[in-house]
């Protein structure tokens, strides 16, 4: 019996076998790759970019190949997987966003992303968030997925709740950056969330 239910909550794990390539109307998900670094340093050292991601802006290429080994590692492990975001019409990296810290155990996992200032406002990442979530519920069969923001950023928060992630916690004050105690808010979705 404890076998059984061990069995029916155990993610599929199929597409770590074969990386999954997405699409949407307007974007096309590939595989981060190190040819891609000199993007993603570009949005990895923007202020505006990381003025809420409470981290190290990468200063160097070395930065960016060592976050796309620590992708690719995750991929191997399977607690996650990454994508590019190719805008289809200009043929330009816009971003990129993925699942990583997967709790394989409780099917959750959290979401990720960043794009490009040139696209924002586009309605780019509302496209890519619901292409992932699908993804995570209908392919690696998730149960949750959650998103942690810093309050202050808005812009990101109006994308979640576009995208029918509810406000699940707010903690005050559980994350150091700088010498500066930060507040995290945890926004969640579940796949009943997409059919209520």
């Amino acid at each position: 019996m404890q076998r059984r239910v061990l069995e029916l909550i155990c993610m599929n794990l199929v597409p770590f076998y074969a990386f999954p390539k997405l699409e949407t109307q307007r974007l096309l998900f590939g595989d981060l790759a190190d040819a891609d670094h000199h993007e993603i340093l570009h949005m990895r050292s923007d202020p505006d970019i990381y003025r809420y991601l409470d981290r190290q802006p990468a200063q160097s290429p070395e930065d960016v190949i060592k976050f796309i080994g620590i992708v690719k590692q995750a991929y191997d492990d399977h607690t996650g997987i990454s994508w590019s975001l190719m805008n289809k019409s200009s043929k330009e990296m816009a971003g990129y966003i993925g699942l990583w810290r997967i709790i394989k155990e409780h099917n959750r996992g959290e979401i990720g992303y960043a794009l490009k200032k040139k696209f924002w406002g586009q309605g780019l990442m509302q496209e890519a968030i619901n292409a992932v979530t699908r993804f995570g519920f209908q392919k690696l069969e998730l149960h949750s997925i959650e998103a942690n923001v810093n309050p202050a950023n808005q812009q990101s928060i109006r994308v979640l709740e576009k995208c029918r992630f509810k406000k699940e916690a707010y903690f005050r004050e559980n994350y150091c950056w700088q010498g500066k105690y930060i507040d995290s808010v945890i926004y969640s979705l579940l796949e009943k969330d997409l059919t209520d």
